[in-house]
């Protein structure tokens, strides 16, 4: 207990030795934490918007006009029990043509030409909503097979399948980019982080030398410094962390502009504890390791 009370005494002395060099240090740091709270952020927006866009994204297909409720119904359910079938809505003639008013009741034209018609123009359909976006080619396929061509007029994965394909890339690449920028940034952080601690450690080469001399064994001569690393990286994240409430409480009103159903505020300070948590987990990891590194070239020596 007193060895290891006297490194963190040392760690502690070191970092206020340095003041200036533990400011530089701790800046940087605040820079990487502010940029790697930032993309958990991002992705959590970005995987709000795209789950949005997903939501929106469905296959219809519509129904001959003598083809009776009953067989459609069975058709849905046939549907259902699909594996990659998320949710499937039936839209009856009277439902397609209610929604089809209430859409251009503005419109006089349309509404007129409505009200001379003896019959519903409107077909009966199903909208079909896949878990994922690529399994909507094998249910586009089943729509149109032989089986059902006597009874479907129409399917509209055709006119659909550009926009989920582009989806399904635009998910692909975001999360692969997302992956190769917080692997960068680690990189960075640690290299940077790593060079400021070795300045410190060079400035105390010579003590170091001399608790070699003595007998100090390397844990001893390391601890003070993975002290001062996590000194560096605890305070770093207090204030990165600190500086994203402002951040966050400007930016949530106009990103719910874009995302209606995602609010970052409320996402942000419901799950503060464990965003903190991440954030501190984070600095300290990144003073460790970088201290570790840093100091294990002068213990070789």
């Amino acid at each position: 207990m007193i060895t290891i009370w006297r490194i963190i005494k040392y760690g502690f002395q070191s970092f206020r030795r340095n003041a200036w060099l533990s400011a530089t240090t701790v800046g940087v740091m605040i820079l990487a934490l502010v940029v790697l709270q930032g993309i958990i952020l991002f992705n959590v927006f970005a995987d709000s918007a795209v789950e949005e866009v997903k939501d929106k994204v469905d296959i219809s297909v519509y129904f001959k006009s003598n083809v009776s409720e009953d067989n459609i119904l069975n058709i849905k359910k046939t549907i259902e029990e699909f594996s990659e079938v998320k949710e499937v809505e039936y839209v009856s003639r009277d439902d397609a043509l209610e929604k089809f008013k209430e859409k251009h009741k503005d419109d006089k034209v349309i509404s007129q030409t409505l009200e001379e018609l003896d019959s519903n123009p409107l077909l009966a359909s199903l909208n079909v909503k896949a878990k994922e976006l690529d399994k909507y080619g094998p249910i586009a396929e089943y729509l149109n097979s032989v089986s059902l061509r006597d009874v479907v007029e129409k399917v509209t994965y055709a006119q659909n399948e550009l926009v989920i394909s582009r989806l399904e890339h635009l998910v692909k690449g975001m999360n692969a980019g997302v992956l190769m920028l917080t692997l960068f940034l680690v990189f960075l952080a640690v290299t940077v982080t790593f060079n400021t601690i070795s300045l410190a450690i060079f400035s105390n080469k010579e003590q170091i030398g001399i608790m070699r001399v003595v007998g100090a064994s390397n844990s001893f001569i390391r601890g003070p410094y993975v002290v001062e690393g996590i000194i560096y990286g605890a305070i770093a994240a207090v204030v990165s962390f600190a500086l994203f409430v402002p951040v966050v409480s400007g930016l949530s009103p106009q990103l719910a502009s874009f995302v209606p159903s995602f609010n970052l505020q409320d996402y942000f300070f419901g799950n503060m504890p464990r965003l903190f948590t991440y954030q501190l987990l984070a600095g300290a990891a990144l003073g460790i390791v970088s201290s570790t590194i840093a100091i294990r070239r002068y213990l070789r020596t």
